[in-house]
C-alpha cells in the first residue's frame, strides 16, 4: 500500500472508529433515567453522562485519523517533484476531513453550552464542572490543537538559510495566534456565560450577553491583528509543480465526497434509531426499561447502519483510489 493510499484510508478508519464511539454513546444514554418527584418532572438526569465523553472521544478519534491522513499526503507532496493525481486527491480529502473534524468539535462545544443553559439541575459544583465545563474545555483544546497542527505547524524545507528559518518561525507564530485567538475567546465567553448562569440561577441578562460578545469580538480583532502580521511576513517560495486540473476528475471527486457524506449521515442516524428501539416504555410513563440485545434487533435494526458505515469506508476508498489510479497501476 502506497503512502497516498494510507493517507486516504486513515480518515476513513478514524470515521469508522468515531462512529463506534457514537453508537456506544447512544446505547449509554438509554440508562440515563429522568428524575421525578411528587410534583412531576424535575430534570433529564445528571449532568455527568458517559455519552458526553464518548461523543467527544469519537470526534477526537476521527480528528486523529484526519490529521494522520493529511500529514501523510503532505509529506508525500513534499517528496514528489511533480503532482501525483492520487496524492492530490489524498491531500484534498485529508484537508476536508480535518475541516469536518474542526466543525464537529465546535458543534460539540456549542451544543453543550446550549444544553447547559436549558437544563440546570440542583447539582454539586464538581458535577457541573465534570458534566459541562470540562467537555467544553476539552473540545476547545482539541479544535485548537488540530487547527494549529494541521494548517500552521509545517515542516521546514531541507534547504533554507537561518534568516528564512527565523522568518518562517515568526510567521508561523503569528499565524497560530491568528487561528487560535478567536476560538479561545469564544470558549472563554461561553464559560463566562455558564458561570454567570450557574451563580445567578437565572437566564442571562442583556449586559451579560454584551460582555460575551465583547470577549468574542476582542478575540476576532486580536486574531485579525496577528493574521495581518503573518500575511506581512514574506513566505518561503514554494517549489515549482506541474499543473494538474481536469473537470471530470474534480467532478468525480466531489460526487464521491457527497456520496460519503450522505451515507455517513444515514449510518449515524440509523444507528441511533436502532438503539432507540431498545427503549421500552412499560410502566406509567415514569422512565423506561432497556431491552437486551437480540439477534432480531441486530439483523433488523442495527445491521443496516453497520453495513452503511462499511460501505462508506470501502466505497470512498475504492472510488477515490480508482478514479485517480494511473493506467499502469
Amino acid at each position: 500500500m502506497t503512502t497516498s493510499q494510507r493517507a486516504i484510508l486513515a480518515p476513513l478508519l478514524g470515521l469508522a472508529l468515531g462512529w463506534s464511539f457514537f453508537m456506544f454513546a447512544a446505547w449509554s444514554n438509554l440508562f440515563i433515567q429522568p428524575v421525578y418527584d411528587a410534583s412531576g418532572f424535575v430534570s433529564e438526569g445528571p449532568s455527568i453522562r458517559p455519552s458526553t465523553y464518548l461523543y467527544l472521544a469519537g470526534i477526537a478519534v476521527f480528528s486523529v485519523g484526519a490529521f494522520i491522513g493529511l500529514s501523510l499526503a503532505r509529506s508525500q507532496r513534499a517528496r514528489s517533484e511533480s503532482e501525483d493525481p492520487l496524492n492530490l486527491a489524498a491531500y484534498r480529502f485529508g484537508s476536508l476531513s480535518v475541516i469536518i473534524a474542526l466543525a464537529g468539535g465546535a458543534i460539540f462545544a456549542i451544543g453543550n453550552f446550549l444544553t447547559a443553559l436549558g437544563n440546570r439541575a440542583e447539582e454539586s459544583l464538581a458535577a457541573r464542572i465534570g458534566g459541562v465545563y470540562l467537555p467544553i474545555v476539552l473540545a476547545t483544546a482539541l479544535v485548537v490543537t488540530l487547527l494549529l497542527a494541521s494548517f500552521v505547524r509545517r515542516s521546514a524545507e531541507s534547504e533554507s538559510s537561518a534568516a528564512e528559518d527565523n522568518s518562517r518561525t515568526l510567521r508561523q507564530k503569528a499565524l497560530g495566534w491568528g487561528y487560535a485567538l478567536p476560538i479561545l475567546a469564544a470558549a472563554i465567553a461561553v464559560i463566562f456565560g455558564l458561570i454567570v448562569y450557574d451563580v445567578t440561577g437565572t437566564s442571562l441578562e442583556g449586559w451579560v450577553w454584551v460582555i460575551i460578545q465583547v470577549i468574542i469580538a476582542s478575540g476576532i480583532i486580536l486574531g485579525t491583528r496577528y493574521a495581518r502580521r503573518a500575511r506581512a511576513e514574506k513566505p518561503a517560495a514554494p517549489r515549482p509543480r506541474t499543473a494538474w486540473a481536469s473537470g471530470a476528475w474534480n467532478l468525480n471527486f466531489v460526487l464521491s465526497i457527497v456520496f460519503g457524506a450522505v451515507v455517513s449521515i444515514m449510518a449515524f442516524v440509523f444507528g441511533a434509531e436502532a438503539f432507540e428501539q431498545l427503549r421500552n416504555y412499560n410502566f406509567d410513563y415514569e422512565g423506561w426499561e432497556v431491552e437486551p440485545f437480540s439477534l432480531s434487533w441486530l439483523l433488523g435494526d442495527f445491521s443496516p447502519a453497520l453495513v452503511l458505515m462499511v460501505l462508506v469506508v470501502v466505497g470512498l476508498y475504492a472510488t477515490i483510489t480508482e478514479r485517480h489510479r494511473t493506467d499502469n497501476a
